[in-house]
C-alpha cells in the first residue's frame, strides 16, 4: 500500500478512477522518536473531514457527499494528506451502489494503509447541511496581552500555579505550524481540557505560539504539545484537541487524551 515516493511536494497527476494504490503511509514513529520513549502517554484519534467526495451512481449520475474518517492514534502509520486527497478525488468517475458501499471501501483501504481499524462515515448533503458551526468550550486565550518572542518550540515557557488546583477548559485560535515537506502553513484552533495545578494562561499562549515556525505534521505537533504539557505541568488529566483548517478539501483534527474518548466532531468558524 506504499509508494516509492511521497506525493507531497511533488507534481502529480490527478486520476479520476478508484485506485487504492494512491495512498501513502508515514510511520508515526518518525516524529514520535524525538519526544516519546516507551509506551504512548495518550489515547485518541485523528478525525479527518473530507468535503469534496463525489462518485457516480446508476446511469452515470454524480453523487456528492462528505466523509468523516477516524484514524486511531495507536495505528503505526498516519496517512499522508495529499495521497488521501488524490485517492478520494479518484472516486469521481467510478461507480458505486450506495454511500454505505463507498464508506465500506474507504474504511477497508485506509485500515490497510494505517495498520489499524479506521472508521468511516459518509454523510449525505442533507445531514451535512444540518451541522451547525460550533464554539470551543472554556476560556479563550487570544485576548491576553503577552509577548511572544520565541521562534522555536520551548516547553520551558510553560508555568503553573501549584497552589491552585483546577479543572478547566481553555482554547486558542492562534495555532500555526508548518508542513515538514513543503513548509506551507497549517492554521487552526486548539482546545485543552485538564485537571491539576493551574496552568498559567499567558505562558500557555506563548508556548502555543512558539509552534508558529515549527515543521511537523499536524498529528506530531499535537502529540508534542500533549507530552510537553504532561511533563512540564504534570496535570492529573489532560486532553489536547486541534481543529485545523482544511487543505485540498480535507481538514485534520488530532485528539489526544489520557482520560476522554469519542470526541465530538465540532465544525468551527473557519472550517
Amino acid at each position: 500500500m506504499t509508494h516509492s515516493k511521497n506525493p507531497l511536494g511533488q507534481q502529480t497527476d490527478y486520476p479520476n478512477k478508484y485506485d487504492p494504490g494512491l495512498l501513502f503511509q508515514i510511520a508515526r514513529s518518525d516524529s514520535r522518536e524525538s519526544f516519546i520513549s516507551g509506551e504512548l502517554p495518550f489515547d485518541g484519534c485523528d478525525i479527518w473531514n473530507a468535503w469534496e467526495l463525489t462518485w457516480l451512481a446508476q446511469h452515470g449520475k454524480p453523487v456528492v457527499a462528505t466523509a468523516e474518517i477516524r484514524v486511531p492514534a495507536s495505528t503505526p502509520h498516519l496517512i499522508e494528506s495529499k495521497s488521501l486527497k488524490l485517492y478520494l478525488n479518484a472516486f469521481a468517475m467510478s461507480s458505486f451502489d450506495s454511500p454505505a458501499a463507498v464508506a465500506a471501501i474507504i474504511s477497508e483501504d485506509l485500515t490497510a494503509c494505517a495498520g489499524g481499524s479506521v472508521r468511516v462515515r459518509v454523510d449525505t448533503v442533507a445531514s451535512t447541511e444540518a451541522k451547525l458551526v460550533s464554539r470551543l468550550p472554556g476560556f479563550c486565550l487570544d485576548a491576553l496581552e503577552v509577548s511572544c518572542t520565541s521562534r522555536d518550540v520551548d516547553a520551558a515557557l510553560l508555568r503553573i500555579h501549584p497552589e491552585i488546583l483546577v479543572s478547566e477548559e481553555l482554547h486558542t485560535h492562534l495555532l500555526r505550524s508548518l508542513c515538514p515537506v513543503t513548509s506551507q502553513p497549517d492554521i487552526g484552533s486548539l482546545a485543552i481540557h485538564y485537571k491539576g495545578a493551574k496552568i498559567d494562561p499567558e505562558s500557555l499562549l506563548q508556548y502555543v505560539v512558539s509552534f508558529r515556525e515549527h515543521n511537523d505534521f499536524h498529528e506530531a505537533c499535537i502529540e508534542r504539545m500533549f507530552v510537553d504539557l504532561l511533563e512540564q505541568c504534570k496535570p492529573e488529566k489532560l486532553t489536547v484537541f486541534a481543529r485545523y483548517q482544511r487543505r485540498g478539501g480535507i481538514d485534520i483534527n488530532p485528539f489526544r487524551s489520557n482520560f476522554e474518548a469519542n470526541p465530538r466532531n465540532l465544525r468551527l468558524w473557519r472550517q
